[in-house]
């Protein structure tokens, strides 16, 4: 079982304490420090569709170029999110063929229980 995120987002802090008070053995990859392959935003965009876990509320897209932000399909919205990781909703947990975006801890106790 994989977190992928950032370790200094609020979230993704909730999410890692969460897994550890409740004894889920799981490794994090940091976005910035171990970067993203193209086949694993290829495989989340797959299981979730690219509008879930495009984050179009971040500052990362705030700052995106009017044209960076026009016309986005699917093969854009990967391209963005590889080329600015921060535009992944956060955190990404992956467990098998299991791939949950963001934190809920009813929905992460649902999962772990």
């Amino acid at each position: 079982m994989t977190l992928y995120g950032i370790k200094n987002c609020d979230t993704v802090k909730k999410a890692r304490k969460w897994l550890e008070e409740n004894q889920q053995a799981v490794a994090f990859h940091d976005f910035r420090i171990d970067g993203l392959n193209e086949s694993d935003v290829k495989s989340w965009v797959e299981t979730l569709g690219w509008e879930t876990l495009f984050n179009k509320r971040s500052t990362s897209y705030r700052n995106l170029s009017e044209t960076e932000k026009t016309d986005i399909d699917q093969d854009k919205a990967i391209n963005l999110m590889l080329t600015y990781p921060t535009l992944i909703k956060r955190p990404v947990l992956v467990q098998g063929d299991r791939v949950i975006v963001g934190f809920n801890a009813a929905q992460y106790q649902e999962i772990f229980s």
